[in-house]
């Protein structure tokens, strides 16, 4: 009879890209897109493009199968030394073609399916194209990518975890009311703000963790004025960026005398947990519904 560490001396010796060679075989899956991604086997020279992604494939364990990043990623640390293949001006074909991937993984975001999809399909390299527009679509990119990575089993464990987490943080929160929320994810030149619309994944972190969307009227883009923050005047103001940038805000005319400020109801959140849509953002989740919602036998 093989003992526990006779077969594990056998795996090391296999190797467990024999492994995977030995099982696999194509993987069809469907992207955001609708499109038909045909993969000849899991993948294992993966490009990542947008910070999201690249969290997305390493949360399932696979950073070392990651090959190239996009300039503005910054987490995990173990992927920063990675080739990067665009950032703010586009995205270079030959520079994801140099990495000699065999599956590249984008977000309709900054022209980069528009650059990448089509010149990629043309030389056969498979492209899966993903959308986080609710943290429920996270979810289903997390299992997506455990299934063209080969490892399904991966990203059901690590999606029914987090999901997990979410439903803890929805349970103690039923039936209790939800204040009114407001989150500013930036501020431009021309004075006014960015905020968190309806029907975006951040606004579906910030309802999971027990708020409701404070504006007055749902705007069509994430750019409204600061007047109409203040005519609002929500229960809670929140600011995804640093201390001092709320206190000097906070301390403006009109913004001083807002409600959430003069009850002390104005709190900053990691830009990284509700901006950047992946495995942190409940992390983000769970950390909101504790100021939103504290639990007082704590």
């Amino acid at each position: 009879m093989l003992t526990l560490g006779v077969l594990a001396a056998l795996a090391a010796a296999i190797g467990p890209a024999t492994i995977g060679q030995a099982r696999a075989g194509p993987i069809v899956l469907t992207d955001a897109f609708g499109r038909t991604v045909t993969l000849p086997g899991p993948a294992r020279r993966i490009v990542t493009i947008f910070a999201s992604n690249t969290e997305m494939v390493a949360a399932l364990g696979l950073a070392d199968r990651i090959v190239g990043i996009e300039a503005y990623t910054r987490f995990p640390p173990e992927v920063l030394d990675r080739p990067l293949v665009g950032g703010r001006l586009g995205f270079s074909v030959d520079a994801v073609v140099a990495r000699d991937p065999d599956l590249v993984v984008v977000t309709p975001s900054r022209q980069a399916a528009h650059q990448l999809v089509d010149p990629m399909e043309r030389i056969g390299v498979p492209v899966l194209v993903l959308m986080q527009r609710t943290v429920a679509e996270v979810m289903a990119n997390i299992r997506l990518l455990g299934r063209a990575a080969g490892v399904p089993a991966a990203g059901e464990a690590v999606a029914a975890r987090l999901e997990a987490r979410i439903s803890r943080v929805t349970d103690r929160l039923n039936d209790r009311p939800r204040p009114r929320v407001i989150m500013i994810t930036g501020r431009l030149g021309n004075g006014l703000v960015l905020v968190a619309r309806p029907n975006t994944y951040t606004a579906d972190a910030v309802a999971l963790a027990g708020g409701r969307f404070g504006l007055d009227q749902s705007p069509t883009l994430s750019q409204v004025s600061p007047e109409a923050v203040l005519r609002a005047d929500p229960d809670v103001l929140l600011f995804a960026g640093r201390a001092e940038d709320l206190a000097e805000l906070s301390a403006r005319a009109g913004w001083r005398d807002m409600r959430a400020v003069r009850t002390g109801r104005a709190f900053t959140v990691p830009r990284a947990e509700f901006l950047i849509p992946g495995p942190r953002t409940v992390d983000g989740i769970e950390r909101l519904a504790a100021v939103l919602h504290p639990d007082p036998a704590r």
